[in-house]
């Protein structure tokens, strides 16, 4: 049974396969994904104006983009698997998942949770694997 974690945030992906006997391939996947943050410049005298608004609308829009082609990457890096279980912080676990049903139903499928946690050193990250789908 092909069994894979997947640890997530918009940075990066570090994927866990597990094999037969436990056995384990480790990688990290970067996102490409552009640290958005603007900060003033937008020709309005106070924050909050019309043209920030405009302007975040952009920055959002290219996260978006940006977030829908590291998640393609990551689905054909993946394959197909038997379970697969992502976890990590904040919401881009769930941004995955609604991304994978819509374009990739089949690797969605495989999809066992969703779950919420803390960043992890990476022998922490296969430890919580390994634990999750009970091997050794």
């Amino acid at each position: 049974m092909k069994k894979t974690g997947i640890w997530i945030d918009k940075r990066q992906a570090k994927i866990v396969h597990l094999g037969p006997n436990g056995l384990e391939n480790f990688q990290t996947l970067a996102s490409d994904v552009e640290e958005l943050n603007p900060i003033g410049g937008s020709g309005s005298p106070t924050k909050g104006g019309p043209q920030d608004v405009v302007q975040d609308s952009k920055f959002t829009e290219r996260e978006k983009q940006q977030l829908k082609r590291f998640f393609t990457r990551l689905a054909e890096e993946v394959g197909e698997r038997d379970e697969l279980i992502v976890f990590g912080p904040g919401q881009t676990g769930g941004k995955l998942k609604a991304e994978w049903e819509r374009s990739f139903p089949k690797l969605a499928k495989g999809l066992v949770g969703v779950e919420t946690a803390d960043s992890m050193t990476d022998n922490q990250i296969k430890a919580w694997v390994r634990d999750y789908f009970g091997t050794s």
